[in-house]
């Protein structure tokens, strides 16, 4: 192995997780499980893919841990913030995505991470109503007074535990869209001064997650479509205490077909009249989903895959006006078994129309657990490796990546293109030369 551009995965790495719900219990319970040799950490591209280094005579194909220093299962302490009070056991037995029988092995391991208080708004939620919420006095805290109290939960908890280092993940549910406004978003000075003026219309309780954890020296991946992570205030601090940025909004389902299959369409020079998305989800996301303000944000997120893979300046008869619909819709008794259907309205040789139908029945947490250890276990090695700011080679995982819009940046959304950035910023953390190239 050459000698790799990170420093050693030493000590504990502490995992904070805003939200104690489906998609936080099943990760936690599949490591938990998965280290005691109990269940496979089926999905995770840290655990199973491996990546050709080297050419010729030299190439070979090894796992991502024998290529750069990830964190081992065994050295993972996670911890939750969470508005509601009950421990991750009882969280995971609740929330109905695993059975009991894949979640009593690790009781005794999942009662003891109780969750702290949450930074909590109900206006950013109003479908939630929790009581386990910071409060100074009766009242809910300032902005500033939010991101104090962050942070020394943040302090207490590495302390406590042990750990060498910290990343902070969001996997809690969808805040109210709020648009990106520069007079309180365009600099660090700006959102600081925004907070401590206690301005609860521009500052997310999200941003203030992602502040404290920045300011504390953790990573920060934002797992929502919230806004938190896509303003120049937040890649200020990224820069300013040199830590990784990753977001924004897991790739699980609907969307990881969208942005695999539509290459397809890309490269066959098949024509595209229309793309209509629509789901069916149960759970808690689907309950704040169901909330229009909180829908907006998701639909955003999820409308914008399409047309950076497909666009119309580079092939105006194949991909001009094309009709673009999402569509989610809360069904209670599909709990986290999310449906999603695809129409997809295409034409092809002299514009005759053809019409490709996808119905992908999934699971939504099982899709999105090893998105998060992925997610956790590489923005962990980027901070090791002294890479910081926005971390686009984690695209592959995120529906809406992270990109400098100021700068008239475009995301990369196409699957493949996602994928050969992850496997160059490998190569080149663990010393190998990054040989791919983007088309």
């Amino acid at each position: 192995m050459k000698k790799s551009f990170a420093k050693p995965a030493d000590g504990k790495l502490g995992i904070m997780i805003v939200g104690c719900g489906a998609v936080a219990t099943t990760f936690m319970t599949g490591v938990l499980m998965a280290r005691k040799g109990l269940a496979k950490p089926v999905g995770s591209m840290t655990q199973y893919d491996k990546i050709r280094v080297g050419r010729g005579s030299e190439k070979q194909y090894l796992p991502m841990k024998d290529i750069v220093p990830l964190a081992d299962l065994n050295d993972i302490v996670f911890g939750t913030w969470d508005l509601y009070p009950q421990n991750a056991y009882q969280a995971a037995m609740y929330a109905e995505v695993l059975k009991p029988q894949d979640i009593e092995p690790v009781r005794e391991e999942l009662e003891q991470i109780v969750p702290m208080k949450a930074a909590f708004d109900k206006n950013y939620a109003k479908r939630l109503d929790g009581d386990n919420v910071k409060t100074v006095g009766e009242a809910i805290p300032t902005r500033w007074q939010m991101v104090e109290i962050l942070r020394e939960d943040i302090r207490q908890f590495k302390q406590q535990k042990g750990c060498s280092r910290i990343v902070v993940l969001w996997a809690a549910s969808t805040e109210i869209y709020l648009p990106v406004d520069m007079q309180y978003h365009g600099t660090l000075e700006l959102l600081e001064s925004a907070m401590k003026a206690d301005d609860r219309e521009h500052i997310a309780p999200s941003m203030c997650y992602a502040y404290a954890a920045l300011s504390e020296g953790a990573p920060f991946i934002m797992g929502a479509p919230n806004t938190t992570v896509d303003i120049p205030a937040i890649w200020e601090l990224a820069e300013k205490m040199k830590m990784p940025i990753a977001g924004k909004d897991f790739k699980t389902g609907q969307t990881l077909v969208k942005s695999g299959f539509a290459p397809i369409l890309g490269v066959r020079n098949l024509g595209l009249n229309g793309w209509f998305s629509t789901n069916i989800l149960g759970n808690r996301d689907g309950l704040v989903l169901d909330e229009p303000a909180n829908f907006h944000t998701k639909e955003v997120s999820k409308l914008s895959t399409l047309e950076t893979i497909l666009k119309a300046e580079d092939r105006p008869d194949l991909y001009t006006d094309y009709y673009h619909k999402v569509r989610i819709n809360y069904y209670p008794p599909r709990n986290d078994n999310k449906e999603s259907w695809d129409n997809i309205d295409i034409f092809g040789w002299m514009g005759y129309p053809m019409q490709i139908k996808i119905n992908f029945l999934c699971r939504d947490s099982i899709l999105a657990a090893p998105v998060c250890l992925d997610l956790c276990l590489l923005s962990d090695l980027a901070a090791r490796s002294g890479r910081y700011g926005i971390l686009r080679f984690l695209s592959f995982f995120l529906k809406s990546p992270m990109h400098d819009y100021t700068k008239n940046e475009e995301p990369v959304n196409n699957l493949y293109q996602q994928y050969t950035m992850l496997k160059n910023e490998i190569r080149l953390i663990g010393g190998y030369e990054a040989d791919e190239e983007i088309d």
